[in-house]
């Protein structure tokens, strides 16, 4: 589990702006209905995001931090994977998800983002520059949308995990070989789970794909440090707020 209950996301550098949030409910291209949260920003900067959570799926972290993308003017929406398996119910604390972690498909997850980007999309087809940005698995998944016929702008990974294979997807080292669009990767150096051979061998599959990417390591770092409680990893956070936004906007052609 990356987040808990708890956790909720730090601000970010550059404040003064406001969003606007709604629970929803999507439908992907197979029929399913999947619980998602959008946020809509009061002024539109021209670039949208689709939050990949971790595995436990839709909660108050993502919520929170959809938010706060529409703060800064980003159009902003995370969704829920469980819809085919657990029904798009709300997941509170008690939410067993590894059963449904177990049952996850990257086809599945592949018509779950195409749904959210239609749904964007549709807000104003004028400012179609999307990016994903995922957390743990969902960041595992982010990197390897990033091989996909999706039309992205770029795709931002926190902490992606290399060792859990994705059902339904080629090896995650072996796929950012294929990634054909800009990312921006960025890890805890003590993390426990992510070794730092697979952030160098990662970086250098970026580097033979031909892609600009930057992957980025914070020295004394965990997994989850992208959290405003651990306030020791502020500076962290922080940069990496930047970091995010910088690479966003340095994509997103100018109105």
């Amino acid at each position: 589990m990356c987040y808990d209950v708890q956790a909720r996301p730090p601000y970010p550098p550059i404040s003064g702006g406001a969003g606007e949030g709604e629970d929803l409910i999507l439908e992907a291209g197979d029929g399913t209905r999947f619980a998602a949260y959008y946020a809509a920003p009061s002024q539109d900067k021209g670039a949208q995001i689709i939050i990949l959570p971790d595995v436990r799926g839709l909660h108050p972290f993502y919520k929170e931090l959809a938010l706060r993308f529409a703060e800064v003017g980003i159009r902003a929406i995370a969704i829920d994977y469980f819809g085919r398996t657990a029904g798009i119910t709300a997941r509170d604390d008690e939410f067993d998800y590894q059963p449904h972690v177990q049952q996850m498909q990257f086809p599945h997850v592949v018509a779950d983002v195409k749904a959210a980007r239609t749904f964007l999309s549709k807000q104003d087809p004028r400012k179609d520059v999307t990016f994903t940005v995922g957390f743990c698995r969902g960041g595992t998944l982010s990197l390897l949308l990033g091989a996909e016929d999706l039309d992205l702008a770029g795709v931002i990974a926190f902490y992606s995990g290399f060792s859990r294979p994705v059902p339904g997807a080629e090896d995650t080292l072996q796929r950012s070989k294929k990634i054909h669009v800009p990312v921006l990767g960025l890890y805890g150096g003590t993390d426990q789970s992510i070794t730092a051979e697979q952030v160098q061998e990662l970086d250098i599959n970026l580097d033979q794909a031909g892609v600009k990417h930057e992957v980025i390591t914070y020295p004394g770092a965990p997994h989850s440090f992208f959290d405003r409680r651990y306030k020791e990893h502020a500076d962290a956070s922080a940069d990496a707020w930047t970091r995010i936004l910088n690479f966003i906007n340095s994509l997103t052609p100018k109105a």
